[in-house]
């Protein structure tokens, strides 16, 4: 019997928000979407501001140098 083994990753590769949720894509497929009232500092930025994000330790990180914010993607996951 064969079985599949699929290689999580904790690494994100890109950032998409609407008005509601932010959505972190992994790099092993993944997509994990989380409410923006979880991040009162992103919930009250601009559009603008939120496109300025950055992937920070090989995508372990998400940094807003803008709005002084950095998000562990580990910890999403948790």
């Amino acid at each position: 019997m064969n079985t599949l083994t699929v290689k999580k990753s904790y690494n994100a590769i890109n950032v998409l928000f609407s008005n509601t949720k932010m959505t972190v894509i992994l790099e092993d497929g993944r997509e994990l979407s989380v409410p923006l009232e979880w991040f009162p500092r992103l919930r009250k930025a601009s559009v603008e501001q939120l496109s300025k994000w950055r992937l920070i330790g090989r995508g372990e990180g998400i940094h807003w140098e803008e709005l002084d914010e950095d998000i562990s993607i580990e910890k999403l996951l948790d």
